[in-house]
């Protein structure tokens, strides 16, 4: 999984941009601003630290050079150092919304028991101790547990929070079951790292009946772009190395989604939401799914890539709330995923690309997502039709 590195101008996203989202969501430091209305379906993020990965939160957990080291291998070890709880912590949107889902639904909270799911340094707890919990069970594997429950004992709550470490999956509670699971699961592309497996089997296992998910929903969405410029600096480049062909590593790099902040002013056709999941009611075999899209295009231009993100929604709060990644909303750490096609396709305004995407687990390594593409343009200057692999890792 590629990262674009340097690209400082496109982090900065302007009012209009934030205005022009389906989502609302203010910008004031107040703590209304995660409110979501009635027609929207989120905001948008990423801090500007475009060195640091999941896999590599600061400086290098792996080498990069066995092609076996996958997500799977460094998961928990690249949680345990704090440079990626920092940049997490510092994603305003993130955080943000989830203080301000607590704090402004305290009903929610008041004398309830509350586990959270990879609790890194404790600070979604902590913001639930606050709302008035009974008890919070704050579950971490990584070794960053050890410094949550310094965390926890350096503000006075250790009499309401309890840090596990060690992974939900193992982990015995030493209550029956509990009144609210909140998680941020989320990673890139929604479903990269495969952490709400582990929310949905600590629903199943550990959720009262009339307990709740926050959040509760999460939609995938896809749209299309015009990327040249860096296309051919990231893909072409390949063909010609100083006079040397190294198009095998070409074929490579086209396979690997790229994680990168996209301007507004790239996308070609309108955004299509591929897939709702509903964290109360949905199985673990529902992150495996194949879904049609049709993008219409907006303009006469090019496409080079396909965009997917996400939003998030919190709907049992009083006032609907969520958050979206999309690239007209305001930037958080999970910026976009770029998946860049072979074909660079000459599209007009009103055609439409269609075709679907396959979206599944990878076998060897659960955590690794393998993304399959199908699209098909048959427009009055283009006419194309492939199928393109891809694995996020």
């Amino acid at each position: 999984m590629g990262r674009r590195k340097n690209n400082q101008t496109s982090m900065s996203l302007n009012n209009a941009q934030h205005q022009a989202t389906k989502i609302c969501f203010n910008d004031d430091e107040e703590e209304e601003n995660s409110n979501l209305d009635d027609s929207i379906v989120a905001t948008e993020k990423a801090i500007a630290m475009d060195d640091v990965t999941m896999s590599d939160p600061n400086g290098s957990f792996v080498d990069g050079g066995d092609d076996d080291n996958t997500s799977a291998d460094y998961y928990f070890d690249s949680y345990s150092h704090f440079g990626i709880h920092e940049e997490m912590l510092k994603d305003v949107v993130r955080t943000k919304t989830y203080q301000n889902v607590i704090f402004q639904n305290k009903f929610l909270f008041k004398d309830k028991i509350v586990l959270d799911v990879g609790a890194g340094t404790g600070i979604l707890s902590l913001f639930c101790a606050k709302a008035g919990a009974a008890h919070v069970y704050a579950v971490e594997c990584s070794h960053i547990a050890n410094m949550a429950k310094e965390i926890v004992e350096s503000n006075g709550y250790s009499n309401v929070i309890t840090v596990l470490k060690g992974k939900i999956e193992d982990i015995e509670l030493p209550v029956a079951k509990v009144d609210i699971i909140i998680s941020e699961w989320m990673g890139y592309f929604l479903l990269f790292e495969n952490m709400l497996n582990s929310v949905l089997y600590t629903r199943d296992k550990w959720l009262a009946n009339d307990g709740i998910v926050l959040p509760d929903k999460a939609s995938l969405y896809l749209t299309a772009i015009e990327d040249a410029e860096y296309k051919e600096d990231k893909i072409e480049f390949w063909n010609n190395v100083y006079g040397f062909d190294m198009t095998c590593i070409k074929k490579q790099a086209m396979g690997e989604p790229l994680v990168d902040t996209v301007d507004q002013n790239q996308i070609v056709t309108n955004c299509q939401m591929l897939k709702t999941m509903d964290i109360s009611k949905m199985a673990s075999g529902d992150t495996s799914f194949t879904v049609p899209f049709k993008l219409v295009a907006e303009r006469d231009d090019y496409i080079h890539a396909l965009v997917a993100y996400f939003d998030v929604s919190f709907t049992k709060c009083h006032k609907l709330m969520g958050f979206s990644t999309g690239p007209r909303s305001r930037a958080t750490h999970w910026k976009q995923t770029v998946l860049y096609l072979e074909d660079v396709l000459t599209i007009c305004q009103g055609e439409a690309l269609t075709g679907s995407m396959t979206v599944a687990p990878n076998k060897k390594n659960p955590r690794d997502i393998d993304i399959t593409i199908k699209y098909s343009l048959n427009g009055q200057r283009c006419v194309a039709s492939r199928t393109q692999h891809y694995k996020m890792r």
